[in-house]
């Protein structure tokens, strides 16, 4: 038989998967970073599959983890709001309830009360957006393994005892804002002085009204070196990455290693200190945009339907490939052996890849926001163009253009020296929303959301109104808005 034949006689494998929140892909040492922040993924992966170019198109929260978890572009979820109303779409399911209906146990931790993590049979909370009250430090992950251990314990014991197979997502938020790593990872990444009175490199943070209360919630009072924060950030992912050879080891001593996918991303990137978006993950600069996607089963990563017997064709493969959210869910299911839910996904199943196929190429992307900004654009390997639906609050032009390839940090606006290059994007991008409007019979929910995106009931006619009206206070509203949708 080759590598990739069926065989009916393997049970159905586990799913653990790390959903990770504003994860920025080229912060990973896993992607090249210059800073050693994920060493344990690293080793991990090193026999796995990488994709290193994984786009998250639809910023923030709610629409990233609701692509990320249907197979679906936002058009067929209806969803692109981190303040989304309502349920998604009619008809459309989540990995969970796919995997259900296969008689997995499915589990959640950490994203109850948000649409993008619907339909888990059970759902366990934890701690941790805030200082803890003994060091003043954020013990996210540490919280998260609290909860997610035992589960996977309890998990691991009924598939073995009933062969029942289990799907374990885990939402980390630990390179999430606030970034207070504990001791000693706060000090891996930075050895300056952050309180220089001569460094004014955090003063645009601390003028900028919508977001200086919140940041100063956590900040140091005095610190001035925006590359502290950016180091504090950075150790918030190493920190998360120890915490994770804490689960990875825990599936090997439970002896399901092999029986068991893995699975690595993130919601969206960071926007750390670019592009004035201060330590947020606004914006369809790619910072925000740029997210890991990784798997990987010991031995083999063909999946349910393998008999190479960890041949090693399928191991420490990287590809390329321009991937998006939506192709996740399609290819967790041809990994599993289970593609034939009857369901007409938007994304691919990326698994052709390791055969030695071929997948149709989607290199240009449909980018979209509706956080703090309502923002649509068109980027191609070469260009990016960035639209705005209303006045935003850092005071942006209505048009941006970057050439991705002289320019890759975008910062080179060329929407006036380029006129026909915006005309024939801008065509493109209207092409490519006429032809879902038309295949899911709905209006672009960027439209329709005009008067719901910001909590405020109405589109910003000015970026005076937009910076006025628009804030976030504390840590404790930071996490509300990240559960907006809780019943």
């Amino acid at each position: 038989m080759s590598c990739c034949e069926n065989n009916n006689n393997k049970k159905n494998l586990n799913v653990l998967f790390f959903g990770i929140d504003s994860l920025r892909r080229d912060h990973m040492s896993l992607y090249g970073y210059e800073k050693l922040t994920t060493p344990n993924i690293d080793k991990y992966l090193q026999d796995g599959v990488v994709f290193n170019n994984c786009f998250a198109p639809a910023i923030p929260t709610t629409p990233g983890y609701s692509s990320m978890m249907t197979g679906l572009d936002i058009f067929s979820t209806d969803t692109v709001a981190l303040r989304h109303q309502g349920d998604l779409a009619p008809g459309v399911k989540t990995l969970a309830e796919i995997l259900g209906e296969r008689g997995y146990n499915t589990t959640c931790v950490g994203f109850e009360g948000n649409v993008g993590g619907r339909g888990y049979q059970k759902y366990l909370n934890f701690d941790g957006w805030g200082p803890d009250k003994n060091d003043g430090r954020s013990h996210k992950a540490e919280n998260l393994n609290e909860a997610a251990l035992p589960e996977l314990e309890r998990l691991a014991e009924i598939y073995k005892s009933e062969d029942k197979p289990f799907f374990l997502f885990l939402r980390h938020m630990d390179p999430h804002a606030p970034y207070l790593p504990p001791a000693p990872f706060s000090e891996m990444f930075y050895q300056g002085n952050q309180f220089d009175p001569e460094n004014k490199s955090l003063e645009k943070m601390y003028n900028f009204k919508p977001f200086c209360d919140f940041h100063s919630g956590w900040i140091p009072e005095g610190c001035t070196d925006k590359d502290y924060i950016i180091a504090q950030y950075d150790a918030e992912i190493a920190y998360m990455d120890a915490c994770i050879q804490i689960i990875l080891e825990k599936l090997a001593a439970l002896g399901i290693e092999e029986e068991t996918l893995v699975v690595f991303t993130s919601d969206h990137g960071e926007t750390l200190y670019d592009h004035d978006c201060l330590f947020d993950h606004h914006s369809t600069y790619d910072p925000t945009l740029v997210v890991p996607f990784a798997y990987k089963i010991k031995g083999c990563n063909c999946g349910n339907n393998c008999q190479c017997g960890g041949c090693g064709d399928c191991r420490g493969k990287r590809f390329s490939d321009i991937c998006q959210h939506k192709d996740i869910v399609p290819t967790v299911l041809g990994v599993l052996g289970l593609d034939d839910t009857g369901i007409k996904f938007d994304g691919r199943n990326l698994t052709e890849l390791l055969r030695g196929g071929k997948i149709n190429q989607e290199p240009e992307l449909y980018i979209t926001e509706a956080t703090w900004m309502r923002k649509h654009g068109w980027r191609t390997p070469e260009w990016k163009l960035i639209i705005a639906l209303e006045p935003d609050f850092h005071f942006k032009p209505e048009v941006e253009l970057y050439n991705l390839i002289n320019d890759p940090e975008e910062y080179n606006n060329l929407a006036e020296k380029e006129p026909e290059v915006v005309k024939f994007l801008t065509k493109r991008m209207n092409n490519f929303i006429a032809k879902r409007e038309k295949e899911t019979g709905r209006t672009n929910p960027m439209i329709t959301n005009a008067t719901k995106w910001n909590g405020f009931g109405k589109a910003f006619e000015t970026s005076e109104e937009a910076y006025n009206s628009m804030h976030i206070g504390d840590i404790g509203r930071a996490q509300r808005l990240q559960a907006k949708n809780k019943k």
